[in-house]
């Protein structure tokens, strides 16, 4: 029987990797897999041209435009791409910023205010932290290269909140590093704290607080999904679950090349301490797809969506995604 031919557009992850050699093929699907390393770029295309059939999708973008009833996709509940954000808070050395609470009431620089990055970052302030999210002066615009005046794709809460723009010439990263703003987070990190002499990481030791934040809540922050056209999920049901076994057939893959002790894979000095830190914290499921090993922490992110008033009520985990049958034998 001739295999359906289709698209999926998503990051060069190992965990994708044999999805994209061929090594692993999703049942009945003919899939060509399109590798490119822009998140953003993915998500733009998808959702100005549809220009794939699956594709990798901002968990927040997805989340907030599917409750607000104007996205044509549907979320399969495979997540990509997921980073502990606590070492992504930036701020400069004058600022008077000691503590998470001494960001109150400062002006703190955001990529997009709308990105998961900055969503899981505010909610992680707010929830373990106790910040006033209400009393900071966001500050909108790219980071380390100038953005666009015609950005597209933004979203802003449902209620006011104190936001400005820097417009298409400035950055944040210089900004930050000048003392023109007083705290930087997102999913880039920032030049300066390389090159410059003003910034540094709120949490230096961001490291054992991520492993401790894993260990109090269970959450290994998600980032991004999959999202597959909805004309053709309700012409073609089957598909969601094809590749959701194919994408757990792949990740498995990928841990087994990861661990294979012959040789290492990956260019770590320290690959099977990292390995054997991993399996201690994370026991032997350490990225988990389908939405019931990830219920907890989707019902909190969808919680913090509320908080930070980009949706009114708390959406529905279960009507996010299109249904999986897990069959073991």
């Amino acid at each position: 029987m001739k295999r359906l031919p289709l698209t999926m557009a998503c990051g060069p992850y190992d965990r994708m990797e044999a999805l994209a050699q061929g090594v692993v093929q999703p049942e009945g699907i003919d899939l060509r897999y399109i590798a490119i390393q822009s998140p953003p770029e993915i998500f733009a295309r998808m959702i100005k041209t549809r220009s794939f059939d699956i594709a990798e999708m901002s968990l927040a973008h997805y989340s907030i435009m599917r409750t607000r009833g104007e996205f044509p996709f549907v979320a399969i509940p495979v997540f990509p791409s997921r980073v502990f954000r606590h070492g992504y808070i930036f701020i400069n050395k004058n600022a008077g910023i000691r503590e998470a609470k001494d960001l109150e009431g400062k002006r703190v620089g955001v990529q997009e205010y709308r990105q998961t990055a900055g969503v899981w970052v505010r909610g992680i302030l707010q929830h373990d932290y106790g910040v006033n999210l209400d009393s900071i002066t966001w500050v909108e615009g790219g980071v380390n290269e100038p953005r666009p005046e015609d950005h597209e794709m933004d979203l802003r809460p449902v209620r006011d909140i104190k936001l400005e723009l820097i417009g298409p010439d400035r950055t944040l990263n210089d900004m930050l590093e000048a003392g023109e703003i007083d705290a930087y987070f997102g999913a880039r990190r920032p030049g300066a704290f390389d090159r410059g002499k003003n910034v540094t990481r709120l949490f230096p030791d961001y490291r054992a607080r991520e492993k401790d934040f894993y260990g109090r809540t269970g959450f290994h922050p998600i980032m991004h999904t999959l999202v597959i056209r909805e004309d053709l999920f309700k012409e073609q049901p089957w598909i969601p679950e094809s590749i959701f076994k194919a994408c757990q057939e792949s990740k498995a893959w990928a841990l087994r090349q990861m661990r294979f002790s012959g040789a290492q894979r990956l260019m770590l000095p320290w690959l099977f301490d990292e390995i054997a830190e991993m399996d201690a914290l994370m026991g032997s499921n350490p990225w988990p797809y389908g939405v019931e090993e990830n219920r907890k922490i989707l019902e909190a992110f969808m919680g913090y969506l509320v908080d930070q008033a980009f949706v009114e009520k708390r959406p529905s985990v279960d009507e996010l995604f299109t249904p999986i049958v897990n069959w073991t034998e």
